[in-house]
């Protein structure tokens, strides 16, 4: 690795540690590359080969331990389980385009920096992961999607704010991952004025790191492309478009800002992890005693072995590499604390319980998806049918509950682990403060009776 460019100052390099896990990560990750094995399994899925037997422990199933789940009959509960991994993955594959968009963004940081070459392979190695990770989960999805809810439901998910964003064919299929992040872009004169406003503020802020500025984002705006921000997956939930792109210009200019947006990125892997890892300790339990293990088991197990190295990528950058450069500026200090702050608000500040795993409360879109499902030819109810169970699930407590809460502690355990440690970051966001006053089962169900209320009503005006 060659030295580190000296016109950076004042450059504090310390024991360079981090240097060498990079290296070795980045040996790693090539001799161990699954990407191959899940491209493998994604082309050749069959989900009736694969539709007898559960896919992990029931608990990762949509809507275990809720009233209407006790009462499905062992087909409806093998779907449910089908579906929370499509779900899932259908999520993940999002969240990996953004990946792969943001990791061109700070490599190009990294690179005007100099002496990190090494890494920015490593990221390079990892967008092109990515790409046939997402291929292999889209593949899967949609085989089982159709094979058990046909097109009911097919153009809402899990986690979507508009349908429009999350239609499971549209999304990164036939479009390329650069293409989705860099349409869908306001065209109004406002929307333009206010994204030029914005970018504006953050490179003034950031002038005298002008010369690290991104080569990938100088790029698109010589070729008149919009700054990327995603309008799904995990960063899609953080905050609106205009937002994204703002903290984007952060994240493609100042070389401390590149490195706090992998606590970003960290997040996004203690979160995969957190609902990966039952998958792989099934994987495990299954090849011990011999017995056949599905396709999306085996390809779950294989994405965390290469995700794991993607983990401390992000951990190392986000938790020791900041501290090769100056220390952040009070204003870097306040967009960093702005960033995590909205994290934890928009995608870690509740629970739910019908959705394991899912650390923020129930929302409308979340309810829609759950009608849809039960008016699908999965359950064929009426709607009155549909809404009496809908209200027992959402808005009574029940064991479903404490499953979202123990995913939940799991989940607030990995995050505090490295947000403890980032000495620049407010104390709120250290702690992880909101994501813990989150953990209420009490609170959970509160918010969710007035919001079921509004959707009931909704629905019911619309049948009458």
């Amino acid at each position: 690795m060659v030295t580190i460019n000296k016109t950076l100052e004042p450059l504090q390099v310390q024991e360079p540690t981090h240097f060498h896990r990079i290296e070795k990560t980045y040996q790693n990750n090539q001799d161990s590359d699954y990407t191959e094995k899940i491209q493998e399994l994604g082309h050749e899925f069959n989900y009736a080969k694969n539709s007898n037997c559960y896919w992990s422990k029931p608990d990762l199933s949509l809507l275990y331990g809720t009233p209407l789940y006790d009462a499905a009959s062992d087909t409806q509960k093998l779907a449910l389980n089908h579906l929370y991994w499509v779900g899932n993955y259908n999520h993940t594959a999002v969240s990996e385009a953004s990946t792969s968009i943001y990791n061109m963004v700070t490599s190009g940081v990294f690179r005007a920096v100099g002496g990190y070459e090494t890494l920015c392979d490593e990221l390079d190695f990892e967008t092109d992961q990515e790409s046939h990770h997402i291929r292999a989960f889209q593949k899967i999805g949609y085989k089982s999607k159709m094979a058990i809810v046909g097109k009911t439901i097919l153009g809402n998910s899990l986690y979507s704010k508009t349908e429009k964003d999350n239609n499971w064919l549209s999304l990164l299929i036939p479009q390329p991952v650069r293409d989705y992040f860099t349409s869908s872009q306001g065209s109004s004169p406002f929307s333009i004025q206010r994204d030029n406003t914005l970018s504006a503020i953050a490179k003034t802020m950031l002038s005298d790191k002008k010369q690290y500025y991104s080569q990938y984002l100088r790029n698109l705006e010589e070729k008149g492309q919009p700054i990327p921000a995603p309008a799904d997956g995990l960063a899609g939930r953080i905050a609106p478009r205009y937002w994204l792109r703002f903290f984007t210009v952060h994240w493609g200019m100042s070389p401390f800002m590149a490195c706090q947006y992998y606590s970003l990125r960290y997040t996004a892997n203690a979160i995969l992890k957190n609902q990966e890892y039952p998958y792989v300790r099934y994987y495990r339990e299954l090849e011990q005693k011999g017995e056949y293990i599905p396709t999306p088991t085996a390809v779950s197990y294989y994405h965390l072995l290469d995700e794991a190295f993607h983990t401390t990528i992000s951990q190392t950058i986000a938790r020791d590499m900041y501290k090769d450069f100056p220390k952040p500026t009070a204003y870097e200090k306040f967009i960093s604390g702005l960033i995590v702050y909205q994290i934890q608000r928009n995608l870690l500040s509740g629970l739910s319980g019908v959705l394991p795993g899912r650390c923020v409360y129930d929302d409308e879109m979340l309810m829609l998806f759950y009608y849809k499902l039960l008016k699908s030819p999965l359950f064929n109810m009426e709607t009155k049918e549909a809404l009496n169970w809908m209200e027992k699930c959402f808005c009574q407590e029940h064991e479903g509950f404490q499953t979202g809460l123990k995913y939940h502690q799991s989940l607030l355990e990995l995050m505090r682990r490295l947000f403890s440690r980032l000495d620049y970051q407010w104390s709120v966001n250290r702690d992880m403060g909101i994501m813990a006053a989150g953990a209420s089962i009490e609170k959970a169900i509160q918010n969710n009776i007035p919001v079921f209320k509004e959707f009931s009503k909704s629905v019911l005006a619309q049948d009458s």
